[in-house]
């Protein structure tokens, strides 16, 4: 009966000790800003107030959180976020003269401002330091791809226009979207998106740690 008891204590001390090392373990999480995008930031902000965006990712055990919160765009203004492979903007936030094109992208979210011009959206999927796609069924197959930068683009093309915007680009459900809005920058020493926390500086370029 002893034994019982004593191994009963035992079991129940080493399940309280495990519970507080699992909550003691504090999930990593990331802040970092989305820059407009120069040629259209005064159809995205209300007069001469800039428009402001901030990403808050956490890494989980199964998944990851991202929220975005928008602030100072123009009320009721919709738009879609992505995930990309590249983005366009140099580290300090102006315009990358080399940019050529986004690269792989992912649909991510639709964001909806309300009638002050503030959103807030939040997601789960994976998005630290993993976040990639494939296709083996190209030729050549397409290798496994990370999107470490995240952007947004004005859901209306005609919300764009008057800053000169002609056209669509297929960053919304329906593939007719407008230009770019807001997205990150790349670290200016190891040129990756915000979305890998962990980089290997070790190669060159600088890679993530998976």
């Amino acid at each position: 009966m002893l034994r019982a008891i004593i191994s009963s204590f035992i079991f129940g001390l080493m399940f309280v000790l495990l519970g507080q090392s699992v909550w003691a373990a504090s999930p990593v999480t990331s802040v970092f800003t989305l820059f407009p995008n120069p040629k259209f930031k005064y159809c995205l902000q209300v007069g001469s107030v800039p428009a402001t965006a901030q990403v808050t990712v956490t890494q989980n055990e199964l998944n990851d959180d991202l929220a975005i919160t928008v602030q100072h765009v123009k009320p009721n203004l919709a738009f879609d976020l992505f995930t990309v492979q590249n983005t366009n903007l140099l580290s300090n936030g102006t315009v990358n003269p080399n940019f050529t094109t986004f690269g792989l992208a992912w649909y991510q979210s639709d964001i909806q401002a309300d009638s002050f011009g503030n959103a807030l959206t939040v997601i789960r999927s994976i998005f630290v330091n993993q976040i990639f796609g494939f296709d083996a069924g190209t030729t050549p197959p397409l290798p496994p791809t990370h999107t470490f930068h995240v952007g947004f683009w004005f859901n209306s093309p005609a919300e764009a226009a008057p800053c000169g915007f002609t056209g669509t680009t297929p960053f919304n459900g329906t593939q007719n979207a407008g230009p770019n809005a807001m997205i990150s920058v790349p670290n200016a020493t190891t040129g990756l998106g915000p979305l890998c926390l962990n980089p290997n500086t070790s190669t060159t370029p600088a890679t993530c740690h998976e």
